[in-house]
């Protein structure tokens, strides 16, 4: 039964630890030591289903490894030591904590061979990382994570609801490749897509990531989203519903980006527009579909926590993250500004960064099934973030202008934590091969073809022209103070609204119904009243003679019907 522990398990196993041990260096280097042990379990585990267990005569499968597996499972590991030496400095036991749950909880779904053993870890997931947004302590993240919590409790409510369905159909529960076609598939996607954040349903990503404190935005982007495209890979690969919706996906938020303020704002709009890539890999379903789905969401882990820990820098020097609020900051903050590019060309998929070897996957998957739609929005899409994140980020931020701060540069943990994806994004860009050898199947494909670098350099230059004329022209959306609206207006304020106009029409139907109601029945009451009341004909005096008559009768007919029988 128990060939290799599961690597949950050590991390919630640091949790606990956390608890007992005296606040200082030892919580933080515990915090570093536990994603590190892990990472090399992971790395040394063999292929197989590794440790099962048995609960209400289920068998449940808590460690199914493969490559598909191994390769979300190291990324998840990497992301958690590099989130945690990034928030060296946090004395927070909740934050703390939260991280070491919320970590194990993701790295246990990947590992998860069945529905019921997914679903535990799925809402482990979600309300172990709730508390990195309420750890701000404000008021408007107290309600922001409600409203995140209520959204992923119901993805693991569809799923559990789902695998149920799944079993009565199937009579089995393991996790595996699945058909649309039943309400039970289609309800494990959806709590698929809720995660993912499909087009309508993505809206608690830019409420909740820019909400939470700003180590814990650097926890939360690497892994709820990333496990849901895990996720629908292992169980929805080649669903060709999945290709334009993603394709929404990466091209939509484009436009929320260009317009929004709030730099972490921006990066989320932009984390949704990158899944959107993934999500069209795992629609398109081949093998080179899916090796560029594990291998975009590895780099995409890397340059969004990059990006995510600059912006958060910035934010921790100077107490905001507002694009109208900042400029020049480069003067004092230069390496970050260094490690914000690095993160903005890669996410950019500029040749010699790890976007280029990951992105050219999926799009190269997407032509070569002759999904020339889809394909050409990618291509848009992958233009719109050069405007959105690869120019806009680092350009309010760090060159746009001088905002006359003067913050001191990021501390040395911090730059650290960013030191080590910006290399990292340099050395998977110019050296993919060991990248290209952890995906699920065998790589035969060269990134750096003329073909290649030729069409990816072309619509880079295009979207760098077109920002530095639309800003020479000044009709490029220039950052301000504003609320930008999102489809989440409409069950946020429309909802509420209509349903505080149809109240009153609602009480006023209530009161008149019920004052017809008590019409009615005073009027049965008083004709009651009149027969049966002391005035009434049956409360009269009756003679006794008449009653000893009547009874005499009634004797009468009851001894003739005796006598007769």
């Amino acid at each position: 039964m128990a060939e290799a522990f599961p690597v949950a398990f050590l991390f919630f196993a640091g949790a606990a630890l956390l608890l007992v041990l005296p606040r200082g260096p030892a919580r933080a280097g515990l915090l570093l030591a536990v994603p590190l042990v892990a990472f090399a379990m992971v790395w040394a585990l063999p292929e197989g289903n590794l440790w099962t267990a048995t609960l209400i005569g289920v068998e449940l499968e808590f460690t199914r490894v493969d490559k598909l597996s191994r390769v979300f499972a190291l990324i998840f590991c990497f992301a958690a030591f590099l989130g945690n030496l990034y928030a060296w400095h946090v004395r927070d036991l909740l934050q703390q904590v939260a991280a070491l749950l919320y970590a194990g909880s993701a790295i246990g779904a990947t590992f998860a061979g069945d529905m019921i053993t997914l679903f535990l870890f799925w809402e482990g997931t979600a309300i172990t990382s709730v508390f990195l947004i309420w750890a701000r302590r404000t008021q408007g993240a107290y309600h922001t994570g409600l409203r995140y919590l209520v959204i992923q409790i119901g993805s693991g409510v569809l799923l559990l609801a789902g695998a149920g369905l799944y079993w009565r159909d199937t009579g089995s529960l393991a996790f595996e490749a699945m058909t649309l076609g039943s309400p039970a598939t289609w309800a494990i996607f959806l709590a698929f897509g809720i995660k993912a954040a499909f087009p309508l349903l993505h809206n608690w990503l830019q409420d909740a990531y820019p909400a939470a404190t700003i180590t814990g935005t650097v926890i939360l982007s690497a892994f709820t989203t990333k496990l849901a495209i895990y996720a629908l890979a292992r169980g929805f690969a080649g669903t060709e519903t999945l290709i334009w919706l993603g394709a929404i996906m990466a091209v939509v938020p484009v436009f929320y980006a260009i317009i929004e303020n709030d730099m972490r704002r921006v990066l989320a709009y932009s984390l949704n527009n990158q899944l959107g890539f993934m999500v069209v890999g795992v629609g398109v379903g081949t093998e080179l579909a899916l090796n560029g789905v594990a291998a975009h969401a590895v780099a995409h882990i890397l340059y969004k926590s990059l990006l995510f820990m600059t912006v958060g820098a910035v934010m921790f020097r100077t107490g905001t993250a507002r694009g109208s609020d900042l400029g020049g900051l480069y003067r004092t903050m230069p390496l970050t500004a260094i490690f914000c590019v690095i993160g903005a060309m890669a996410i950019s998929a500029f040749p010699l960064f790890s976007g280029f070897v990951s992105k050219s996957l999926i799009l190269s998957a997407a032509a070569h099934e002759h999904y020339t739609l889809a394909w050409a929005a990618l291509l848009f899409a992958s233009a719109g973030v050069l405007h959105k994140t690869g120019i806009k980020v680092p350009y309010f931020i760090f060159f746009a202008r001088d905002s006359g701060l003067r913050p001191k540069e990021a501390p040395p943990h911090m730059l650290l934590a960013m030191g080590i994806p910006a290399a990292l994004c340099v050395l998977i860009g110019i050296f993919p091969g060991p990248l290209y050898a952890l995906l699920p199947y065998p790589v035969d494909y060269e990134a750096y073809t003329v073909t290649h670098l030729i069409t990816q350099m072309q619509y880079l230059m295009a979207a760098a022209l077109a920002f530095v004329v639309l800003v020479h022209l000044g009709v490029y959306p220039r950052e301000m103070r504003a609320i930008n609206l999102d489809f989440d207006w409409t069950y946020r304020r429309l909802l509420p609204a209509i349903l505080r106009a149809l109240s009153g029409w609602l009480a006023a139907f209530w009161a008149l119904w019920a004052r017809s109601i008590e019409a009615g029945l005073s009027g049965v009451m008083r004709g009651l009243y009149r027969s049966h009341g002391p005035e009434g004909r049956m409360a009269a005096i009756w003679p006794t003679g008449s009653m000893v008559l009547a009874i005499a009768i009634v004797l009468g007919v009851t001894l003739i019907v005796n006598f007769a029988s």
